[in-house]
């Protein structure tokens, strides 16, 4: 899933009634002013094929455009590391990276590539206000996106924020097997200027390299 300093310290006002467009583009607004930034996160999934309950925890760094890295830390440890071109999905204990091509321009194929910059709110996006998913703090909005154009990772998402800063607070996706990710986001940090060096990864010895299909 291009287009959050001085402007991001000024509290912006959010009329209660302010409609899922006006939103909308408020948001895309201010986050056309975000070079980069790091947060904590819980991701708890539930659903699927499985019936899996699993919640997770870790670190975030994106730097626009189509950077991040995402640091899994427990219970288990994860990295899932985009450099803007290619995409690197790394789980130790299963001793292999998986690498994908990183969709050109603005595409937001996944919705977590929408945090890096790919895809834009207003012209990508059906908007709608939705209620805030369970766990979110009392005091968010909660926009319900779908794509205009189908695709093939999601139906749709939910970008949770702050009515007054317009921070993100959480994402929501659901999955094609039906299972729901839920992102929680703590301790946002914005426009610190994050290295490049940050994005880079380093393929592990002794582990198997997997080149995912394109298709």
């Amino acid at each position: 899933m291009a287009r959050l300093f001085a402007l991001l310290l000024v509290p912006v006002l959010i009329a209660p009634d302010r409609t899922a467009p006006e939103l909308a583009r408020a948001l895309q607004k201010k986050y056309d002013t975000i070079k980069d930034f790091s947060a904590d996160f819980v991701h708890a999934y539930e659903g699927g094929v499985l019936r899996k309950q699993i919640t997770e925890r870790g670190h975030l760094l994106v730097k626009k455009p189509g950077k991040m890295r995402w640091d899994y830390t427990s219970p288990e440890q994860k990295q899932f590391v985009s450099d803007g071109v290619k995409m690197y999905s790394y789980i130790p204990q299963d001793k292999q990276v998986i690498v994908s091509t990183i969709p050109p321009e603005d595409e937001a194929t996944t919705p977590t590539l929408f945090l890096a910059g790919k895809g834009n709110l207003v012209r990508d996006f059906t908007a709608s206000i939705t209620d805030a998913p369970k766990g979110m703090p009392a005091d968010t909005r909660a926009l319900k996106l779908v794509p205009k154009v189908r695709q093939k990772d999601y139906d749709w998402l939910v970008l949770v924020v702050d009515p007054n800063t317009l921070d993100f607070r959480g994402l929501v996706t659901v999955d094609a097997q039906g299972g729901i990710s839920t992102f929680f986001f703590a301790n946002l940090k914005m426009n610190v200027g994050v290295a490049d060096k940050e994005f880079t990864f380093k393929v592990p010895r002794g582990v198997d390299v997997v080149i995912a299909s394109s298709r």
